[in-house]
């Protein structure tokens, strides 16, 4: 039988679910004959369209013994199956000999090569990522079946600098790529398959096949998909099939179709076959299904060319049937996580229908991954098509954190990271690394950061004082995980190019090292499962391409290692829900499921804005011949109409992302002009209805107001020990000494902590400490130099970063010149004595003995014997008033003290009690200030400090007396590590607004 003139094309009306009817169609083409189904060969868009086909087979006979056609992606050509049609032809031959593909990491790896020689400026890591651009040009270009030649006739004169110079950028594709390609004897993957599609086409034309091929028909496919479904729609017993055809739109607006409009592809489609839209006929069913051709009708409505839009000022109540409505609900969700967990509410409940399906259909993958975790609320798993990257799952971060430990050489949070991963196992018990892990965490890397390497780590350990219990355990296991791993750190510190291949090995080695336990060794642990699996793959032909890298210095293998892992996908073979789906827009093609939901409805998301094209504008594309960028919204557009005329489909999106207000779809603002005009909108009592089930699931029946603790333990745990800056805490707010004395909890430094206002008051006070120590006697000519290398050393044994120091250094130099003059005249009438004096005052009380402890910064003596008490502030001094009510009692304390040889070897009367403010900033970077007021003496403010102290341990010896927290808002403590346990933002405002009343 011979080629027919004009290929035969068929339509499977929107509304109708594709997958079903083309199953049910082919099913009574043969007849009950099971031989005859398995004759045909079934052209479907790709692998995915091919697996929902066959499940629509076994839906359709309930499971039952088939013997399935033949399914194969319309553009994966079989060679083998080529070379037999051709055999007694020269072609097969060309065939056979056909050079294979590259692997598109090889690709990448040899353009990035290319990049560099172009611009050798830029590092390898960032080359690749320019090469993947590229690439994907060049798949464009080849799948259009364009030729770079064409770039010559890209006039440069016509457009600006930046193109013409992006034009000599590109002539990498034809003046070198070719020729790596042919030295490796392979071609790109575009390429081969235009080939495999020419050869197939020649073969079908030089001997049709006889039996039944049905083609169903991709929006947006490539020239040569073109060709080959024209042909196949010409062989004897051949036919196209189209997913809804839209043969109801009129002349005028059909004629205007758009680059943006959902019918654009088909169109271009059916004017390549020579085909008329009227001449397209129905996929034939003994039994048509039932179908919401109202809703058919608003979506061709709502989408209509723009040009033609004028029409919708003719539409009036009743043009539409509200039956378009039926089973369309539209959610709006403030927040993307919202919408997500609204989404997960409403797939859960039509589980509690047996056998119904639900699909949420979605580009936005942030979206699909909210709903994949809201999921599990309920324990279940879902099919996301997508997949997740390799180094969002297990074994793609372990590999990712080794290989960031050992860049940053072992800084704090990648080291934990690290250590706390669950593939970290270091050959050791789980319950021992666990507790290894936890000491080093609270002993060591809390606060600032210990020097770098293990030898940094070593360095900190072994300033643990040596009675800690965990000092030699922590020095033996950081040994044992050095010899593990010191290789790959040690490499990775340095800064001469290694070779890649080098470096990849080390990681991997490190990598199944560190996740080795006693009994099964770290490669059987990693490399399974799909992740372990891809991981793998990916890895072993990484290490095959290796050669392809130039030398690396160690500071680009992460970010190089990190866009590869990336580029792979992972996705589960088994375990999720058979009846709960998550598909991107391609993956969701001709599927069809009970309930659907298309989330993301936002515009820039779905659709997407059209890509930025970096190698060619809009006139450049146009001139070479590439399709416009439109075409992608066109293919988008097309796919949400198939989707929304499901039986029952729920739209949604969210108001804000990221705290920016969105603009709907556009095909919503669409919608609702046209329901607008007819008088209806979308349906939304349902979505509301959802949505308030999810703020009832996260929302409390009744919301109780907790009151300010006020704990109050037994006399027997109160404390008898307090030092005179927590004499003010006391005062200010007892809940802190509460936790900090009776529940003996203490606040954790944050790991890798930044030096703050803490650390910089500990430098001031070190560097001002050692030159009063120095010099207590006579200050000498260069005395702020003497001062200024105190503070370099004082920061040095902090290590405090530099970009810290070059902060607090400008304002020190202040300091140091300002203190100087301010020493030379205070020791005029006073010498220094003692320098951070540590004292101990017990007592007796009525309910037993109390001790007061403190340390004061500084003691002077005056010529006449008495004692002056400094104490420096980096930061606000205390309030006169504050001094005079008693709430900042530390030097009339401190004088309390001194007067009863607290102080060893210091006793006798004190004169003066002054705060030196040390900030270097404003007009006075040091200011002495006494805090002695004009009408009390220091003996009344010993006194009356003595008697206050008595009286509030008096108070808090009775154990009726609670420890609030901070019963006076005008007296609360500038800072507290103790807010959280205390609650304070769940009372705070009121109280304040009670105190204030």
């Amino acid at each position: 039988m011979a080629l027919k003139d004009i290929p035969t094309v068929v339509t499977i009306p929107a509304g109708q679910s594709f997958a079903d009817s083309l199953a049910q169609g082919l099913l009574d083409q043969s007849g009950g004959d099971p031989l005859k189904l398995s004759e045909s060969l079934i052209l479907l868009p790709s692998r995915r369209a091919c697996r929902t086909l066959r499940e629509a087979f076994l839906r359709i006979t309930n499971g039952a013994p088939l013997l399935l056609p033949q399914m194969q992606p319309v553009g994966d050509v079989d060679a083998d199956d080529i070379a037999l049609l051709l055999a007694a032809e020269a072609d097969a031959a060309e065939v056979l000999d056909m050079p294979p593909a590259i692997s598109p990491l090889e690709r990448q790896l040899l353009l990035a090569q290319t990049v560099l020689k172009f611009n050798p400026t830029q590092s390898f890591d960032q080359a690749v990522a320019l090469a993947l651009d590229l690439g994907r040009f060049l798949d464009e270009v080849q799948t259009e079946g364009k030729s770079f030649a064409a770039l010559e006739s890209l006039v440069p004169d016509e457009f600006a600098l930046h193109w013409q110079k992006t034009i000599q950028f590109l002539k990498i594709l034809t003046e070198h790529w070719p020729e790596i390609l042919r030295t490796r004897g392979v071609i790109d993957v575009a390429e081969r398959r235009n080939r495999l599609i020419a050869a197939q086409l020649r073969a079908w034309e030089r001997h049709p096949p006889q039996h039944p091929v049905v083609a169903v028909g991709p929006t947006g496919a490539s020239p040569a998909v073109h060709e080959l479904l024209k042909l196949a729609g010409r062989l004897p017993q051949g036919l196209v099939v189209l997913p809804g055809l839209d043969r109801a739109m009129d002349e005028e607006s059909w004629d205007k179709i758009g680059d943006d409009h959902p019918q654009q592809n088909l169109k271009a489609l059916l004017a390549h076959f020579g085909v008329l839209r009227s001449s397209v006929g129905d996929w034939q069913l003994k039994k048509q299904p039932v179908i919401n051709t109202a809703r058919v009708r608003l979506l061709s409505e709502a989408l209509r060319p723009a040009e033609t839009t004028e029409q919708w000022r003719q539409l009036k109540t009743g043009d539409i049937p509200p039956q378009a409505l039926d089973g369309f609900t539209r959610i709006d969700c403030d927040t993307p996580q919202e919408e997500a967990d609204v989404i997960a509410l409403m797939m859960r409940h039509a589980l509690e229908f047996p056998a119904k399906t639900v699909a949420l259909i979605t580009p936005d993958r942030r979206l699909a991954r909210r709903v994949s975790l809201s999921m599990r609320r309920w324990g279940i798993d879902i099919d996301d098509s997508g997949g997740q990257p390799l180094t969002e799952v297990s074994v793609g971060s372990w590999l990712m954190l080794v290989a960031e430990m050992a860049e940053e050489e072992l800084a704090p949070v990648t080291l934990l990271s690290c250590l706390k991963h669950s593939v970290m196992a270091a050959n050791m018990p789980p319950n021992e690394l666990r507790q290894m892990v936890y000491q080093l965490d609270e002993l060591v890397l809390r606060g600032p950061r210990p020097s770098s390497g293990f030898e940094g780590l070593r360095e900190a350990v072994l300033k643990l004082p040596e009675e800690k219990p965990a000092r030699a355990p922590l020095l033996a296991w950081l040994e044992s995980i050095q010899a593990q791993a010191n290789d790959f750190v040690a490499l990775m510190a340095g800064k001469a190019p290694v070779p890649f291949r080098t470096l990849l090995d080390t990681h991997i080695r490190i990598a199944e090292t560190l996740a080795a336990t006693e009994s099964k060794p770290g490669a059987d642990r990693l490399w399974h499962a799909e992740a372990g699996d891809s991981a793998s793959k990916f890895l072993t032909q990484l290490r095959a391409a290796a050669h392809t890298v130039p030398d690396l210095p160690p500071s680009n293998y992460v970010s190089l290692v990190g866009q590869l892992l990336k580029s792979v996908t992972v996705r589960k073979s088994y375990g999720a829900h058979p009846r709960v789906s998550i598909m991107g827009q391609i993956e969701a093609r001709l599927y069809s499921a009970d309930m659907v939901i298309l989330g993301g409805l936002n515009e820039g998301t779905w659709p997407a804005l059209p890509p930025h094209d970096p190698w060619m504008s809009r006139p450049m594309r146009r001139k070479f011949g590439l399709p416009s960028p439109e075409r992608l919204v066109s293919i988008a557009a097309h796919d949400f109409v198939q989707a929304a005329t499901a039986p029952e489909v729920v739209v949604t999106r969210a108001l804000k992302v990221d705290g920016t207000p969105t603009v709907p779809a556009r095909w919503l603002l669409r919608l609702d002009t046209v329901l607008q005009a007819i008088g209806m909108e979308l349906p939304v009592r349902t979505g509301a209805q959802y949505r308030q089930w999810r703020r009832d699931m996260d929302t409390p029946a009744a919301i109780t107001p907790v009151d300010r603790p006020h704990p109050a333990p037994p006399l027997a745990a109160r404390p008898r020990k307090l030092s005179v800056t927590q004499i003010e805490t006391w005062m200010r707010d007892p809940y802190q000494i509460y936790a900090k004395e009776v529940l003996k909890l203490y606040a954790l430094d944050d790991v890798d902590a930044e030096a703050g206002g803490a650390e910089r008051g500990t430098f001031i006070h070190a560097a001002l400490e050692t030159f009063i120590k120095t010099f207590p006697e006579q200050i000498p000519a260069d005395a702020a130099s003497q001062l200024l290398s105190f503070g370099r050393d004082a920061l040095r044994d902090m290590r405090i970063p530099q970009e810290v120091e070059a902060f607090w250094w400008p304002r020190f130099e202040r300091i140091a010149h300002e203190f100087v003059r301010e020493e030379t005249q205070w020791r005029e009438a006073a010498q220094p004595h003692r320098t951070e004096v540590s004292g101990r005052y017990s007592f007796h009380t009525a309910t037993g003995p109390f001790a007061l402890t403190g340390k004061a910064d500084r003691i002077d003596k005056f010529a006449d014997g008495s004692f002056a008490i400094i104490d420096y502030k980096s930061g606000f001094v205390p309030k006169p008033a504050d001094i005079r009510q008693g709430l900042s009692p530390q030097l009339p304390l401190e004088a309390l003290m001194l007067q009863q040889n607290a102080f060893e070897g210091l006793q006798g009367r004190v004169s003066d009690l002054v705060y030196w403010r040390v900030t270097g900033s404003g007009q006075k970077p040091v200011e002495r200030k006494t805090c002695i007021p004009k009408d009390m003496s220091i003996e009344d403010m010993v006194a009356e400090a003595a008697s206050g102290l008595a009286a509030l341990i008096e108070k808090f010896d009775d154990p009726s007396t609670p420890y609030f927290s901070q019963p006076r808002a005008d007296a609360k403590p500038k800072f507290s590590d103790y807010d959280h346990l205390a609650r304070v933002k769940e009372w705070g405002l009121a109280g304040e607004e009670e105190d204030a009343a």
